[in-house]
């Protein structure tokens, strides 16, 4: 299959642009259909050309770009920049985010309850099948 002079794989570009960190899990996302070019899913040999909107979503946000350079080479952020403009939302603020529970060093496992109070705080319901059943 050839391709034009101004297209490229979906997954080269977004590596190329540094939107993420290898090849391979820029194909991943792809075929997970976590990267939509102008809102379809598209899989990694998908071609992208200037002009095309693409959208990747990677560690709960998604970033939305639109292609202004096709480049099939991974080059520095700086070059990386010029080949798309950013239309992606801001990131939230770290406030925003709820923050993991941490637990002190040195106090071992937690107990029943302690799980049953950090599972109720992420929202989980943590029980089994019995669990709830008359």
């Amino acid at each position: 299959m050839a391709e034009d002079a101004g297209t490229v794989r979906v997954d080269v570009w977004i590596w190329s642009v540094r939107l993420t960190k290898t090849r391979s899990s820029a194909a991943s996302a792809c075929r997970a259909g976590h990267v939509r070019v102008n809102g379809d899913r598209v899989k990694p040999a998908h071609p992208v050309r200037p002009g095309d909107q693409v959208r990747v979503r990677q560690a709960g946000r998604e970033r939305i770009v639109v292609v202004s350079r096709v480049i099939r080479k991974r080059v520095g952020a700086p070059v990386a920049v010029q080949c798309y403009t950013d239309h992606s939302p801001p990131p939230p603020p770290p406030e925003a985010v709820a923050p993991a529970g941490r637990r002190d060093r040195g106090t071992g496992r937690p107990t029943k309850r302690d799980r049953r109070e950090m599972e109720r705080l992420r929202g989980m319901d943590g029980g089994g099948p019995h669990r709830g059943a008359p």
